[in-house]
């Protein structure tokens, strides 16, 4: 689609866009430090990896909880509500039609940043495996404090294993991730999006008769 046909929708705030690239970094890091205390790597020496991965586990747990909170004072949490509207749709196009040229069934609007297959990763992501490597880690974190806490029955061996398993499942979201960034129109047109704030849409786009009804919530 050629650019002249294209016009600019401003649709991620400046906290939006600090918090995706926050995030972002503070996995990768945290993914490298991890690996280096699995010995999967060998980058900073296991101490200095213990202590790394601690400390950015900790400022991504802290941050994480605003960010929870602001998606409630602002109501944004409604971008993750889950809906089947041109879900099948969206995952035709993903499984075919974006390798013959098709036009993604579904353009982002304020109302609705994200796709109904983006609504249910994203969920799944922010609702179910960050905080199960949440809880694991802080798990992980206290193990000399369980017979404080209530919980000498865990077994260090499960948690350490759920926690890897948490690992390789975020390293495989960031994957898959950084490709579909290049699903757009063009190959750098959403990693620009955030950060500028700016998402590209068809000239002739119209907010859908569902996106309207977002809008009125």
């Amino acid at each position: 689609m050629n650019r002249h046909q294209m016009k600019k929708i401003y649709l991620y705030s400046k906290f939006e866009r600090f918090w995706h690239w926050f995030q972002a970094v503070m996995i990768i890091l945290l993914l490298l430090t991890g690996f280096e205390v699995h010995g999967s790597i060998e980058l900073f020496g296991f101490k200095k990896g213990v202590d790394l991965h601690n400390l950015f586990g900790l400022t991504w747990l802290g941050m994480f909880l605003f960010f929870v909170f602001w998606m409630f004072v602002t109501h944004e949490y409604k971008q993750y509500i889950p809906t089947t509207r041109k879900l099948l749709e969206v995952a035709m196009y993903y499984a075919s039609g974006i390798f013959k040229g098709e036009p993604h069934p579904v353009h982002k609007s304020k109302a609705a940043k994200h796709n109904p297959m983006q609504r249910l990763t994203y969920l799944g992501l922010t609702a179910v495996l960050l905080p199960f490597q949440m809880v694991t880690g802080v798990l992980y974190w206290g193990y000399n404090d369980w017979a404080d806490w209530g919980l000498p029955w865990l077994s260090l061996d499960v948690v350490a294993l759920l926690h890897l398993i948490g690992g390789f499942s975020i390293l495989i979201f960031l994957v898959v991730h950084i490709y579909m960034t290049t699903t757009g129109h063009t190959v750098t047109a959403h990693v620009a999006a955030m950060f500028s704030g700016w998402e590209e849409v068809p000239e002739d786009f119209e907010v859908a008769e569902w996106e309207k009804k977002a809008e009125r919530r």
